[in-house]
């Protein structure tokens, strides 16, 4: 196995941290819609169709509970933007949001190449969006998290189907994701979406609107 570094690959090494842009915001809605933004970075640029969000229900050093933020104000909050929230787990101890763009996802399910896959996956119809959201829904609920939610969050589909043993090529490296055969193009869109996320940071460190931000798909 050829060994790939990804500092090298990736010059944005270290992930923007919520922690130091939290302070900035003293509403608790201008809070949460930060947080959102910042975990939506690359739904909201276009070049993911979805993220995984988990919401921790504990208090953060700066007083804010997000879970409890998020049941006053999340999904209020986001119907004047362009982005979704499927609550695809919720343990109490946090809830597990889907957060995507309705177009983008819509247009993934449509490829032939997605649509046969999850068709392997026991998906009756992918190209039916609400249907598809729920069956996953379903599926994180239960004893074993769905593998094929790699494809949701717009992984290669190689790499995907690698992790999951339906195809079989080499493991080459981690990155946000497992990555297998050759990986220059998987972590080229790894540095993409890190480049995403760090732009995001910027801007609400520099005091933009998180709520503008998050209308950014609208």
């Amino acid at each position: 196995m050829t060994e790939y570094n990804l500092a090298t690959e990736n010059p944005l090494q270290h992930r923007p941290s919520w922690s130091g842009i939290t302070r900035r915001f003293a509403d608790d809605r201008d809070c949460l819609a930060a947080f959102l933004a910042l975990e939506g970075a690359e739904v909201l640029a276009g070049v993911k169709p979805g993220n995984l969000v988990n919401v921790v229900n504990r208090q953060r050093p700066c007083g804010r509970n997000l879970h409890t933020l998020w049941r006053a104000h999340g999904q209020p909050l986001l119907s004047v933007t362009g982005l979704h929230a499927l609550e695809l787990h919720d343990r109490g101890s946090s809830v597990l949001l889907f957060l995507y763009d309705e177009r983008q996802l819509n247009r993934l399910l449509q490829q032939k190449a997605v649509q046969t896959i999850l068709k392997k996956c026991g998906y009756p119809d992918p190209s039916n969006l609400a249907g598809t959201l729920g069956e996953l829904q379903a599926r994180t609920g239960g004893n074993l998290f769905p593998h094929e939610i790699g494809i949701f969050l717009g992984y290669p589909l190689k790499d995907v189907l690698a992790f999951m043993g339906s195809i079989r090529i080499p493991y080459s490296c981690q990155g946000p994701w497992k990555i297998y055969g050759n990986p220059r193009q998987s972590l080229a869109l790894a540095r993409c979406y890190r480049e995403c996320r760090y732009r995001m940071a910027c801007h609400l460190a520099e005091g933009i609107d998180p709520i503008q931000c998050l209308q950014e798909a609208a």
